[in-house]
């Protein structure tokens, strides 16, 4: 099944559940922001996008900006920050099985979908 790494007053988040209303896809939503994010999911979602941790992560949010940016991190470093921050997590991220996009924008989707 699909699974949604979702931020209800995100506008694109919200984009992304309706594109995939509207492709007749069945879904479940997982609201990173209250049950959390493991650097374990972090992980899991970097293998299966085949992207850098630095490019999971908000790099305009405030958090960002004053604690991390310009600094020199591993990729461990910012896994880290945004377990500890999940705010930064950049969204939506769709998973489909063994795929996932962050779904910037909404069509990137179809990129997964079977």
């Amino acid at each position: 099944m699909i699974k949604v790494f979702h931020n209800p007053r995100c506008s694109k988040s919200r984009a992304a559940l309706q594109y995939l209303e509207d492709k007749n896809q069945k879904f479940e939503i997982y609201k990173y922001l209250d049950e959390k994010i493991s650097e374990n999911q972090i992980k899991d979602i970097l293998a299966k996008t085949g992207l850098k941790p630095i490019d999971l992560v908000r790099t305009n949010e405030d958090i960002w900006k004053e604690n991390y940016k310009g600094k020199d991190l591993t990729d461990e470093q910012i896994i880290s920050a945004i377990v500890e921050n999940p705010k930064l997590l950049e969204r939506p991220i769709v998973i489909n099985g063994d795929r996932a996009v962050v779904a910037r924008p909404t069509e990137k989707i179809d990129e997964i979908l079977d």
